[in-house]
């Protein structure tokens, strides 16, 4: 799933303008004081054999990061580098910390991460950075003084704007819908339903009431009693915008076995292989998502860049991703995947990821 053919695939209600998911950190100068080089770019350079990245997503055994994680270790045996993969298995802030400091002390040359928070990685990537390791963040961005670069999905603006079109078109225009979120710190994620709370500020919007913001903490059986509770709260709620794939999965599960199936729509963001069977019984008209081992596949691509000095990380600098094509970093370090697609019974059957 190219990005060429990610492109095409894009439907109309989520024409994107991308630059990547970015702009998902908010506390942009929290725990700086990492080392940045000041060394130029040499776009011509070699790409380095044998850099040592280490993979940090927000949490193991999560379908989603599975994937993100596979294309990593799948564009290291391209560059013939040595993929490494830790994580806690919750999703709390402050969970990562101690596999970081790890990582410096095994000497890694590049720590891919998803941020569970911006802030709270930071003093330690920060040790990472003046320990000359590159770090790349990943899906969800760490404060910008604490990494080299962000991968982003694709535009946070964009993002929100489809979250918000997705309700409107399900809702029929008008009534009560809710959001399950992930994590309360998750950056991607509030930044995401920052920019959906503007759209639904907008007269265009009018006839919808946000009613709750719930958090089923990327578990899939706290995210299902959320999607319960919500249902128990507000009676009258027609749809669920969950921009998790963790999250969509449980409460399209809970709704699909529910009284509430047929009345209460479920969208937002998930991965084809877990949605396919609601969208074939009728519980979800349309979710949304980019290829995550893509987002996998382009981290380990500008890790090696930065290792091997054909990037630094500065606005206009251009890298080779492989299968993926050129790119070029944007403003603050942040390289955009591309857009994402737009999921129904017309086109699930030709995605299996």
């Amino acid at each position: 799933m190219s990005r060429r053919f990610l492109t095409g695939a894009v439907s109309a209600g989520l024409v994107l303008v991308l630059a990547a998911c970015s702009g998902t950190t908010k506390n942009d100068n929290a725990g700086s004081g990492g080392q940045q080089s000041t060394a130029a770019a040499n776009p011509n350079a070699a790409a380095a054999t044998g850099v040592k990245m280490a993979f940090l997503p927000k949490q193991l055994n999560n379908p989603y990061s599975d994937i993100e994680v596979s294309g990593g270790k799948a564009a290291l045996e391209e560059l013939k580098g040595e993929y490494k993969l830790v994580g806690p298995n919750d999703a709390s802030a402050s969970s990562q910390v101690s596999y970081i400091n790890t990582l410096i002390q095994q000497q890694q040359d590049v720590i891919g991460i998803a941020a569970n928070d911006p802030n709270a990685v930071c003093p330690s990537l920060n040790q990472a950075r003046s320990a000359g390791i590159k770090v790349v963040a990943f899906d969800s961005d760490a404060a910008k003084d604490c990494r080299d670069v962000f991968i982003n999905q694709a535009t946070t603006q964009g993002i929100g704007e489809a979250l918000a079109k997705q309700a409107k078109d399900l809702s029929g225009g008008s009534g009560e819908i809710a959001v399950l979120s992930a994590t309360p710190n998750a950056t991607n994620q509030n930044a995401w339903i920052e920019v959906l709370k503007k759209e639904l500020a907008k007269p265009e919007y009018a006839g919808l009431k946000l009613d709750k913001i719930a958090y089923g903490n990327d578990d899939d059986q706290k995210s299902f009693q959320e999607a319960q509770g919500l249902l128990q709260s507000f009676p009258n709620l027609k749809v669920i915008v969950s921009p998790t794939t963790v999250g969509i999965a449980a409460a399209a599960r809970y709704v699909s076995s529910s009284t509430y199936k047929g009345k209460v729509a479920v969208t937002g963001l998930g991965t084809p292989n877990q949605m396919r069977a609601f969208v074939k019984d009728g519980t979800v008209k349309q979710f949304a998502l980019w290829n995550p081992a893509d987002i996998g596949y382009l981290a380990a691509y500008a890790g090696v860049a930065l290792k091997s000095g054909q990037i630094t990380g500065k606005e206009g600098e251009k890298f080779k991703a492989g299968k993926l094509g050129d790119y070029t970093i944007g403003a603050n370090g942040e390289i955009v995947l591309g857009p994402p697609t737009t999921f129904d019974a017309n086109n699930i059957d030709k995605f299996t990821f």
